[in-house]
């Protein structure tokens, strides 16, 4: 079966950087806050690693950020969610 690119274009998500938009502006937010909390250029680094990871999740699966934003909506309830807040597991 042959390939279409135009479909294959548009049918892919809003990429920035090769990351789709909602990992780059998620990764965006950490850098800044990590800048503003350490207040050095440094601070920087770390979201360089984020984005090489995101990069290279994204060349696998494009829609991985999807993928993974609807796992954590679909993931049930656990006994302990009312004291907690949130899903919490026993250690």
């Amino acid at each position: 079966m042959n390939r279409d690119p135009l479909f294959r274009a548009l049918a892919r998500p809003q990429m920035v950087a090769g990351v789709t938009y909602p990992f780059f502006v998620l990764n965006g937010i950490v850098a800044a806050e990590l800048f503003l909390i350490f207040k050095t250029p440094l601070a920087l680094m770390p979201s360089l690693f984020i984005h090489a990871l995101g990069y290279a999740a994204h060349l696998r699966d494009a829609h991985i950020m999807a993928l993974w934003m609807t796992k954590l909506r679909r993931t049930p309830p656990v006994k302990n969610r009312r004291l907690w807040g949130a899903n919490a597991y026993r250690a």
